[in-house]
């Protein structure tokens, strides 16, 4: 198998300036106190004081978004992390039946700075409501659903507009693992709820993570580099993603 491997580097770049008007969009997150299967070889990644820590995430597309959207969405949801000061590394992962036998950083167990992403179709079993557009399970796995983002978007004709909205919610998810916590903000990205308020600035690109969550998402960022190359049990990452969960809640 031939793993995609699409590095994205912090930019300002210049906001985007697309007016739509969206209906209000939902977001739930669950919780899950276990790091599943983390092996820490020693890898090179970024040094602990790099101010640009980088994170890699393994996306595995089970929707019917065609390539070229979720590369777009991947993007955007890239630019977003890098105004918060991360580079990120996008890797896609085979889904499916295959007769050839996989091979790659998709098939080795997490490492400490691994996320994987799960793009769905929709939500199964009604679980949430349309309106619920992704969730989390603490420390490593984030979905979201496609068919969600792309409804919105139909539904005030601005189908070009769906990447957009599906990285901005993929962003949106991969700060909840990055933050340590399932709580939302009051302003900015991580908003409970987006209105017509809250998606117009998405597409002007101005829908951001506040100061204080680029910050923490950096610190954990470099927390993950250094767990990985120190190569600790998972046992004792497991209880430093608790601490840093802990501190982003503030318990401190």
């Amino acid at each position: 198998m031939t793993t995609s491997i699409r590095p994205l580097h912090p930019s300002a770049g210049e906001a985007r300036r697309r007016r739509r008007r969206f209906f209000g969009m939902t977001f739930a997150a669950a919780g899950l106190g276990a790091i599943l299967g983390f092996t820490l070889p020693g890898a090179t990644f970024a040094a602990e004081g790099d101010p640009f820590p980088t994170i890699t995430i393994q996306v595995y597309n089970y929707s019917q978004a065609s390539p070229a959207l979720l590369t777009r969405a991947e993007r955007e949801a890239g630019r977003i992390l890098g105004e918060a000061g991360l580079r990120t590394v996008w890797l896609e992962c085979l889904v499916g039946p295959s007769t050839i036998t996989p091979k790659g950083r998709c098939q080795k167990p997490l490492e400490a700075t691994d996320l994987r992403l799960r793009v769905l179709s929709a939500a199964i079993e009604n679980r949430f409501q349309p309106t619920v557009f992704g969730f989390t399970i603490h420390p490593a796995f984030a979905s979201v659903y496609y068919e969600h983002a792309l409804r919105r978007a139909k539904s005030e004709h601005a189908e070009s507009q769906t990447p957009t909205i599906l990285g901005g919610v993929i962003a949106h998810e991969l700060g909840h693992l990055l933050l340590g916590t399932n709580e939302h903000s009051r302003t900015g990205i991580m908003q409970p709820r987006w209105y017509p308020d809250q998606i117009l600035q998405l597409m002007k690109g101005i829908l951001l993570f506040t100061s204080e969550q680029s910050k923490l998402m950096r610190e954990q960022a470099r927390t993950r580099t250094r767990l990985q190359s120190e190569n600790l049990d998972p046992g004792l990452i497991q209880a430093s993603f608790r601490r840093m969960t802990d501190r982003s809640q503030g318990g401190r």
